[in-house]
């Protein structure tokens, strides 16, 4: 078990975020472990770019056999909704010598050896962090960024709105209850159920504070959390069944068609999870303009809200208009 013990500054400065790095660098086992995400269609659509990619085999070296990846190419956010390449900076700046102790850490322990691509590097380890991150960089770039991030950020910013909701309602322990089955919260100590790492830990965050972050690209709630590690909880973004692609929208009543339309009805339907005006149009195969005109109707009658996080705009159905839908 993994313990973390969070005195009341420590919960008061538990946030949310949104990290395209952490996506990136999970996501690299959509490639390495096929099949064990329900993100596979997607990802054998972008697969002739990936294999395009000079950085391909470097990419896939950096995961082991146990989906491990090393530690310090997902650095934890300090703000709730960071820019890729401000994240990226980070691996830059990591500290070379200290490279063969994260290769070794991540995978001896199951693979026994570290990868010969990466091994090859021992003499030069700031070449190699040089080239994991360019490489990364090139895999934003020309696959995640225009094929994937623009549908993948509109399911997590969802997740954290939802998240924000269930924290107000029903409180810290609601809350982490609600990311994972195997965390429980009790008398001021998060208990991560794992199995993964060896025997117990114990752990005072001791006012570094917490980031909770949603991913789709985890089985369980995760964490790299140690001693000398900013505390950090990855767990499994809701809604994540609409990221391999459009899908028919869910019916609209009847009657709400013939009073609104149904371009307005069909949308209001969807909007059952916080969602961009982009990734709307995507699933009802028409453009953003014609939605946001349908929006902003919707919103002029208080039938839908809209919240801005971080560049999104986020829609949800309003009270009036869930009473509209029925149950």
């Amino acid at each position: 078990m993994l313990r973390f013990r969070l005195g009341l500054a420590d919960l008061a400065s538990t946030f949310f975020a949104c990290s395209p790095l952490q996506e990136t660098v999970l996501s690299l086992r959509m490639w390495t472990h096929p099949g064990q995400y329900p993100h596979g269609p997607a990802f054998e659509a972008m697969r002739p770019a990936f294999e395009a990619l000079p950085a391909a085999p470097l990419l896939r070296a950096l995961v082991a056999s146990n989906k491990y990846v090393p530690d310090f190419l997902t650095p934890r956010p300090s703000v709730p909704f960071p820019e890729f390449r401000a994240e990226l900076a980070l691996v830059r700046a990591f500290e070379p010598a200290r490279l063969r102790g994260e290769l070794e850490v991540t995978f001896l322990p199951h693979d026994r050896a570290v990868p010969p691509l990466l091994a090859a590097f021992d003499d030069r380890p700031a070449e190699l962090v040089r080239r994991i991150a360019d490489a990364l960089e090139q895999y934003w770039t020309r696959v995640l960024e225009p094929l994937w991030w623009p549908r993948a950020r509109s399911v997590l910013h969802a997740d954290i709105v939802h998240r924000s909701r269930v924290l107000a309602e029903r409180g810290a322990a609601g809350l982490f209850a609600g990311l994972d089955h195997r965390l429980s919260w009790s008398d001021g100590v998060l208990t991560i159920e794992r199995n993964w790492g060896d025997g117990d830990l114990d752990i005072a965050v001791d006012r570094r504070g917490l980031a909770l972050l949603p991913t789709c690209f985890a089985r369980g709630a995760i964490t790299a959390i140690g001693p000398d590690l900013t505390p950090s909880i990855s767990y499994v973004a809701r809604g994540q069944g609409n990221l391999n692609g459009p899908a028919d929208p869910p019916p609209a009543p009847q009657a709400l068609e013939q009073l609104l339309g149904t371009p307005k009805a069909r949308l209001l339907a969807l909007l059952r999870e916080p969602t961009a005006t982009t990734e709307l149009a995507r699933r009802l195969g028409v453009t953003a303009g014609a939605v946001s005109q349908h929006l902003s109707v919707l919103h002029a009658t208080r039938l839908v809200t809209r919240a801005r996080h971080g560049r999104l705009v986020l829609y949800a159905r309003s009270p009036l208009a869930e009473q509209l839908l029925g149950p």
